[in-house]
């Protein structure tokens, strides 16, 4: 069963506009990365407090914080850096989410992954210790440049980390339009790691392009990685990041008149292969 959700910041800033569009999408669930123009991670307690009231008088429930942790690069300090990872687990109690999105580092302007492989586990095995501790989950993304952005770095990542773990603190995050534009091949991309993924991103893509495009009609193979996910029963979220007018390193532009064609794509994707949703 896939459960939708949504980068909600895609559709607009004002969390009041989000909800009435992903309400006529027939979507429930919100990915949150910001409100506002304000990171979720910068948000106050008020603003936190006035969110969680909004979203629960309209039925809403948080999929994940969509934190930015591990967007910096490898050799920054991370002592202020594990102190807003803290924030995130916070807002998980709060908000009833059992799920944080992360990432695993930026590289240096000189150097290789070789050069700070140890450092990345390290700081991965910190984060993941604190989550076993506060009974939350980390979804690692494959986002581009970072460490986790090629399958065989997501594997080095999910098989070293969990092998120290007595519990499955940390899982993977699908998205096929970043393997597109890293240039590595998303149906490759999703065999080498599909047995840790426990999350998707949804957003297509085409190599060359500035925006992402309608869900079946990039690179992103994305109708046989889903017809292959519920010959495995995957049972878990879905989240609609498209992305149709551009996106960057603090995430993408949608807008309230293309977001539902987006929502809609999918469901018509799900639909073919014969998944259900929610």
């Amino acid at each position: 069963m896939f459960t939708l959700s949504a980068f909600a910041d895609e559709i607009d800033p004002d969390p009041e506009r989000q909800i009435d569009v992903l309400k006529d999408c027939g979507v429930r669930h919100i990915e949150l990365r910001s409100i506002l123009k304000t990171n979720v991670l910068d948000l106050t307690d008020l603003q936190v407090a006035e969110l969680k009231s909004l979203l629960d008088k309209h039925g809403f429930r948080l999929s994940a914080i969509g934190s930015p942790i591990g967007k910096i690069k490898i050799d920054q300090p991370f002592a202020p850096h594990l102190e807003r990872f803290k924030r995130a687990i916070q807002l998980c109690k709060v908000f009833g989410t059992p799920n944080i999105r992360i990432f695993s580092y930026y590289l240096t302007d000189e150097g290789e992954w070789d050069d700070w492989r140890r450092d990345v586990l390290d700081r991965m095995w910190e984060k993941c210790k604190l989550a076993e501790a506060a009974g939350v989950r980390l979804l690692h993304e494959n986002e581009h440049r970072i460490y986790g952005d090629s399958p065989e770095r997501v594997r080095d990542l999910m098989d070293t980390v969990l092998n120290q773990l007595n519990t499955p603190v940390l899982g993977a995050v699908y998205d096929p339009a970043n393997y597109v534009f890293c240039g590595y091949d998303p149906l490759e991309g999703w065999q080498k790691t599909r047995e840790w993924t426990v999350h998707f991103h949804i957003k297509d893509w085409k190599t060359g392009e500035q925006h992402g495009v309608l869900a079946g009609e990039g690179q992103g193979r994305i109708p046989e990685v889903m017809a292959d996910a519920v010959a495995m029963n995957y049972d878990g979220f879905a989240t609609l990041e498209p992305h149709l007018l551009g996106g960057g390193p603090t995430g993408g532009v949608t807008g309230p008149e293309l977001f539902p064609k987006a929502v809609s794509a999918f469901k018509k994707v799900l639909e073919q292969v014969g998944a259900r949703y929610q």
